[in-house]
């Protein structure tokens, strides 16, 4: 599966570079986010409580940070396990740029899903995984005391 999107979020590139940092941003900007700890600069471990299409799971998962260029861009490894439902692994890269009226983020993530979530249909996973990077943004931007801002190029104008 594959995921990629830009975001324009109402905020200065550092303090969008903060709060993609930040973990008490994070708990509150991830969709289903139950608790998130740093283990180290580059480590960060989550338990997440996801719904796609019929599949209800709590997934405990790792996220490494690599290539890191602060108020730029980093690359991520993760991994997450929801038991019987299933697990998902792969990669991301953000990069942010500057852009009229904020920060463009933009996002590109390859994952493999296994177990009960790979039995569903791909286009529901990618439905619901797109509902889902459309979630976190919008707590994201309102974390930071604005919002996402509409591009010109979105396809729901």
């Amino acid at each position: 599966m594959e995921l990629n999107g830009e975001q324009l979020i109402a905020a200065p590139i550092p303090d969008v570079w903060k709060g993609l940092n930040d973990i008490d941003v994070l708990a509150k900007s991830i969709p289903g986010c139950e608790e998130i700890s740093r283990v180290s600069p580059e480590e960060i471990h989550a338990k997440v409580m996801f719904k796609i299409g019929p599949v209800r799971a709590r997934f405990s998962g790792k996220l490494f940070l690599s290539d890191v260029i602060p108020d730029q861009s980093c690359s991520m490894a993760f991994e997450g396990s929801g038991g019987a439902a299933g697990f998902a692994k792969g990669r991301s890269r953000v990069e942010l740029k500057p852009a009229e009226g904020g920060t463009l983020v933009s996002y590109t993530t390859e994952a493999s899903i296994g177990g009960k979530l790979g039995q569903i249909g791909g286009r529901l996973i990618s439905a619901s995984a797109k509902k889902i990077a459309d979630d976190f943004f919008q707590r994201f931007a309102k974390e930071l005391g604005g919002e996402v801002v509409p591009l010109e190029s979105d396809p729901q104008e």
